[in-house]
């Protein structure tokens, strides 16, 4: 069994019972739960919400190497080979649908809520109200200033589409075996993804300090940082997802007829790229 490589097992592995899954939603609960604690200002908040962290990272780390002990052991078949693919392209779909309720949401509200409030038939409820975009609402009296398109959101749509240039590079490399190519190309998608996330974090505390734009600041603020921050931790998770495909590079894994968590990963990083130009031209740019 053990020389057998993935693509010649004649069978479909299963693996054993694991208390991983449990782990991972009690974590999350933790995680939850220490969150709304936090928000509301319970002394333990922050504890638990670093205990379902850290209980969630550990948790990761055992089952990613036990997933990778199992691939490089030989265990894997190409019918498991197309489950994972199947698996991994129903998981980016309902990202897509995710993200396209948070879409939605901005359309409704720019196209239809916002001038029909500053329609002639709602002047007598809503005096004030404005059909212009960006707009917070006619209940939101306060100054703020819009975030503009051409400054460090330009320069993050460079970097994640360098990005995607880099982990194509990367994947090359793989193909032909040529394995410098393949961690360096590894080693800048994450550096430039860490890059996107700095500037990302500098942009939001200009926002809230110089712009006084908000999570509060009516439907414009809350469209503008769901979108942005759902986004931003997509980005996170993709960049935590391609550091572990360069420790298991580093550690000799993959093999150009075998790497499909490298393939899984550079999906999910492309669809983040695709998402953020969406982001730049619907909420930034128009």
């Amino acid at each position: 069994m053990s020389t057998s490589t993935p693509s010649q097992a004649p069978y479909y592995y299963v693996p054993a019972p694991s208390t991983y899954p449990i782990t991972g939603s009690v974590a999350l609960f933790l995680f939850a739960l220490g969150a709304v604690f936090w928000m509301n200002k319970v002394a333990v908040g922050p504890y638990v919400f670093a205990a379902g962290l850290l209980t969630l990272f550990s948790m990761m780390f055992r089952w990613f190497r036990t997933v990778a002990r199992e691939s490089e052991s030989g265990l894997y078949s190409k019918r498991v080979d197309a489950s994972f693919r199947w698996s991994m392209s129903w998981f980016i779909f309902s990202e897509v649908m995710f993200f396209a309720a948070f879409f939605g949401a901005l359309f409704y509200a720019r196209s239809l809520s916002i001038p029909d409030l500053a329609s002639l038939n709602n002047q007598l409820l809503w005096p004030n109200a404005s059909s212009v975009w960006p707009n917070a609402g006619p209940m939101f009296d306060e100054a703020f200033t819009p975030m503009g398109a051409w400054g460090i959101p330009a320069i993050n749509t460079l970097l994640l589409l360098t990005s995607g240039v880099t982990l194509t590079w990367a994947h090359h490399g793989l193909l032909h075996n040529n394995r410098g190519q393949l961690k360096l190309g590894l080693l800048l998608t994450i550096l430039l993804g860490a890059l996107f996330m700095t500037l990302q974090i500098y942009e939001y505390v200009h926002a809230y300090s110089e712009l006084n734009l908000k999570l509060s600041t009516g439907i414009y603020g809350s469209t503008f940082f769901m979108l942005t921050g759902f986004h931003g931790l997509h980005v996170t998770i993709g960049a935590t997802m391609l550091t572990v495909i360069l420790f298991r590079v580093l550690a000799g894994h993959f093999k150009p007829d075998h790497h499909f968590a490298f393939e899984a990963v550079a999906w999910y990083w492309h669809f983040v790229d695709v998402v953020w130009l969406l982001l730049f031209v619907v909420v930034y740019w128009l």
